[in-house]
């Protein structure tokens, strides 16, 4: 894929910016550059960051049908809050998409776009990378300049842990589900925070 990312890019670039709203397609450019920003910080791959941003949300307007017949693709299970909201499934429809209409078979890259909704336990670095610049990209009400030089300033895991507590309890003062893989990514990155303490040197 390293060869073709560019051709990449802007392929899928071209390709949400026909199928999403305007503000969709914005929001997806800023996931993009904030991911982009990310991997230079902690050390991952910029432009799979910038890819990975730009596609995350390619399939948002398709319909139910669409978006369920495209992530039992993936082999997974359908679970119950996926099921009683298909919309919820547009990333692993999108990484689905990614493989049959781009040929992109970049496991980082895939993961990354599945799961950005929920996040899962055990996520390569550009997944944790593309879930938090979903969630903090400068489009977002609270996303302050301030704001994320306070997240930037901390570890990646305890940014992505910081964030997705954010989300949570988001979540839960608005009185909706949450999917279990959720509190499964908590708990993975909460040991990971707790490894990296033990770790450090003084």
């Amino acid at each position: 894929m390293e060869a073709n990312v560019d051709k990449l890019i802007e392929k899928i670039r071209g390709y949400a910016k026909k199928s999403l709203k305007e503000k969709r397609f914005e929001h997806s450019v800023r996931v993009a550059q904030t991911a982009a920003q990310m991997c230079s910080l902690y050390g991952a791959d910029e432009k799979k960051g910038y890819l990975a941003g730009i596609a995350h949300d390619i399939c948002k307007s398709m319909n139910d049908e669409e978006l369920l017949a495209l992530a039992a693709e993936d082999g997974n299970p359908v679970s119950e809050i996926e099921r009683s909201r298909p919309a919820l499934l547009h990333g692993r429809a999108a990484a689905v998409l990614l493989q049959k209409k781009f040929g992109i078979c970049d496991g980082d890259v895939l993961q990354a776009v599945a799961c950005h909704t929920f996040g899962a336990p055990d996520l390569c670095p550009l997944a944790k990378i593309v879930y938090a610049a979903d969630k903090i990209e400068p489009g977002r009400p609270q996303s302050t300049e301030a704001y994320r030089e306070k997240l930037f300033s901390q570890s990646l895991n305890s940014l992505v842990l910081s964030v997705l507590r954010e989300n949570l309890g988001w979540l839960k003062t608005k009185g909706k589900s949450i999917a279990s893989s959720s509190f499964e990514f908590e708990k993975s990155l909460g040991q990971d925070s707790a490894a990296e303490g033990k770790n450090e040197c003084f």
